[in-house]
């Protein structure tokens, strides 16, 4: 990122967009042109015993990502004009988080902390995938984003914390349901979910988490579903003279209450960064999908179909490279492993390929 100081305020600035051919085969695999990006300003200031941090996070992808969604073979979650989007991603929104933070020392060990945002991200789910270095380059959301970090944009979010040596105890309360179709607006809804997490990082090269979340009527298809979702995640970073490395490992869980439907998802992904110049990625996922696949001939109930498998392998090389910014030229190839159900609708082993152009602030 950048960074300056401003009289008693540190700023800071960073971010990134990809510009993404993607091309995709089998019976329901499209093409499309389209960007995803973000770009996330902050400012600090230490005030003695504490320290006050306001971040905004903001997004063009209403604009960059037409049709309301890009594609994606087995994707699923929201909604577009109306119906439920399947095979496909939608844009994030223009406010993805605005946030007022303060941290307090209460001992040599201890930490205490308030986080308020009318759009920000509770204490639910890992860092979500825009924000991980395991999955800097790949412009794609994983498969199951829905069922493990859906939630890093959500409404009248308010969160406290304590930290204490290397284990991190919060909860919040937040609007459950998922933003709407209108990507340009912060949207109001009264708090009506929680959720709690606790993280341990025991080295600096590790960091893991566990949560438990109750989401109410997330999805606006099934208005009158609420869900308890749990996560579990192991990060790992390590770093070289020249070289540097990072591993993220996740489970999502999503229960609908009052039913028998449990959804899993399981993700690998890591990306390692050689001499500066060149960057090699890899996701690997195996998670539930629901008869929301079905699309229009979809029943009322969503029920489980199916799990498939997606295995992610990608290669960028940097052409350009200053003190404020840099870019990278790449591409990814996914492959996927179509439960049976689906066959017909699919084929066996649709492929998605992606070209990537890369830019990102900072060095």
């Amino acid at each position: 990122m950048l960074m300056r100081m401003d009289g008693f305020w540190m700023e800071m600035l960073h971010g990134a967009a990809h510009v993404v051919e993607q091309q995709q085969t089998g019976f329901r695999g499209h093409d499309k042109l389209f960007s995803v990006n973000w770009v996330m300003g902050m400012a600090q200031r230490n005030t003695g015993h504490g320290q006050w941090t306001f971040r905004d996070m903001m997004s063009l992808e209403p604009a960059t990502v037409s049709g309301r969604y890009y594609p994606e073979l087995f994707q699923q979650g929201e909604t577009a004009f109306g119906k439920a989007i399947v095979d496909g991603q939608h844009p994030h929104n223009l406010f993805m988080e605005l946030a007022g933070i303060y941290d307090r020392k209460v001992s040599k060990h201890g930490l205490a902390t308030l986080y308020v945002a009318p759009v920000g991200d509770p204490a639910l789910g890992p860092d979500a995938y825009p924000h991980r270095m395991s999955a800097e380059s790949n412009p794609l959301a994983p498969l199951a984003h829905h069922l493990q970090d859906s939630t890093h944009i959500a409404y009248e979010v308010m969160t406290g914390g304590l930290t204490w040596g290397h284990v991190r105890v919060e909860a919040s309360g937040f609007h459950g349901r998922e933003p709407d179709e209108n990507r340009w607006h912060i949207e109001v809804g009264a708090p009506d979910s929680w959720s709690s997490r606790i993280t341990l990082s025991p080295t600096t090269g590790w960091i893991a988490q566990y949560c438990v979340g109750h989401l109410h009527s997330p999805e606006a298809l099934h208005p009158e579903e609420d869900v308890l979702r749990q996560t579990a995640s192991v990060g790992w970073h390590h770093t070289w003279k020249t070289s540097d490395v990072d591993a993220t490992a996740i489970w999502g869980r999503n229960h609908t209450l009052g039913s028998g439907v449990n959804a899993n998802g399981y993700l690998l992904e890591a990306e390692f960064r050689l001499h500066a110049r060149q960057s090699i990625w890899t996701r690997i996922e195996n998670d539930d999908r629901t008869t929301d696949l079905l699309g229009a001939s979809s029943p009322a109930d969503e029920t489980d179909i199916g799990r498939v498998q997606a295995y992610t392998g990608g290669y960028a090389h940097r052409i350009f490279s200053a003190t404020w910014s840099a870019v990278e030229l790449g591409a990814q190839v996914t492959g996927y492993d179509t439960p049976s159900r689906l066959t017909v609708l699919y084929g066996e082993h649709p492929v998605g390929v992606a070209t990537v152009l890369h830019w990102r602030i900072g060095k």
